[in-house]
């Protein structure tokens, strides 16, 4: 690999941003570039080098081998609604264009009125025909999360699908046998602690791909058709250079029912690549066949300046690289 991308010249970027509970954070991260373009290197600061090596692989791909050829020209996007008020949620929902939303939700007894109220304010926006989805980030035990689901489904006049609502895989599939809303399995988590794809589909009715965590378009294919589970693509927060690759992914799935969360450009207050930054049009987003150049001009906005936090990206990268 090193003879094809030459890791010391990658640049480092932190773009800001809020998260899912409406805050603000930055989004950072490194590109590679290889012979045929340019790749995402952006695992968590909290993961371990496993997590690390994969995401090198997917940000390696697209540089190198490229992704397979699509089967469709253009992919249905579900706007991310954080845990915001219930006025910046709607107005977030409404103004994106897309048909379907993924909304975060908190579940203690505590916020589930906030969370009833900006659930029911995002289907408001996005209308009784649009498709809402709730994301509790893996915060529920099973009997919360039973709960949970049914008051949220009542105030959603209906969820399509709600996704990892428990930490456990016994936790998941305790839960999608007491519930009649659809259940979401973060299928790289799951797969990075050697969860069988057999007890994947026990646990869940689709299977959420994250293309980073799971090592790339191919790699997450193979996934996709172990787990035998209908399959949707979300992100992990990637720039567009990353959102690219998911898009990618969600080009070759043999089928595609739900729309890809792949809207998160509109959480981020700037983006690598100029002209071609993935921001959903009209509820949708284009597969390419290979990313948008980072624009140099912005990569030098972006730029990570502190040379300690630039010296941390650096050894991240080498570690991921096994030297």
């Amino acid at each position: 690999m090193r003879t094809l991308i030459d890791f010391d010249a990658a640049p480092a970027f932190a773009i800001p941003a809020i998260d899912a509970r409406g805050a603000p954070t930055v989004c950072e991260g490194m590109l590679l570039e290889g012979p045929q373009g340019w790749g995402e290197f952006s695992p968590p600061a909290d993961g371990g080098d496993t997590e690390a090596a994969r995401w090198l692989t997917a940000a390696a791909e697209p540089g190198t081998v490229g992704w397979p050829d699509p089967l469709r020209g253009r992919v249905p996007i579900a706007v991310p609604v954080p845990a915001l008020d219930t006025d910046r949620a709607h107005a977030m929902a409404a103004s994106s264009g897309c048909r379907a939303a993924d909304v975060t939700v908190i579940g203690t007894a505590d916020s589930l009125a906030g969370d009833i109220a900006r659930v029911a304010a995002v289907r408001d926006a996005i209308g009784t025909a649009g498709a809402l989805r709730c994301i509790p980030y893996r915060r529920w035990d099973v009997e919360t999360a039973v709960r949970a689901i049914e008051a949220l489904a009542e105030a959603a006049g209906g969820l399509e699908f709600v996704e990892q609502p428990c930490r456990t895989i016994a936790e998941l599939a305790a839960v999608h046998h007491r519930v009649d809303v659809l259940v979401a399995v973060d299928a790289s988590a799951f797969e990075l602690a050697g969860v069988t794809p057999g007890a994947l589909a026990d646990a869940a009715d689709l299977a959420m791909l994250r293309c980073g965590p799971l090592g790339g378009v191919r790699r997450a294919l193979r996934v996709a058709e172990a787990t035998g589970l209908p399959c949707t693509v979300g992100s992990a927060g990637e720039t567009s250079v990353g959102l690219a690759a998911g898009l990618a992914l969600a080009g070759v799935l043999p089928q595609l029912r739900f729309a890809c969360g792949l809207g998160t450009g509109l959480l981020r207050g700037g983006d690598v690549v100029g002209g071609r930054s993935l921001i959903p049009v009209d509820g949708h987003l284009p597969v390419a066949p290979m990313p948008a150049a980072p624009d140099r001009a912005l990569l030098e906005r972006f730029a990570i300046t502190d040379p300690a936090r630039v010296a941390w990206w650096r050894n991240r990268l080498r570690r991921a690289t096994g030297s």
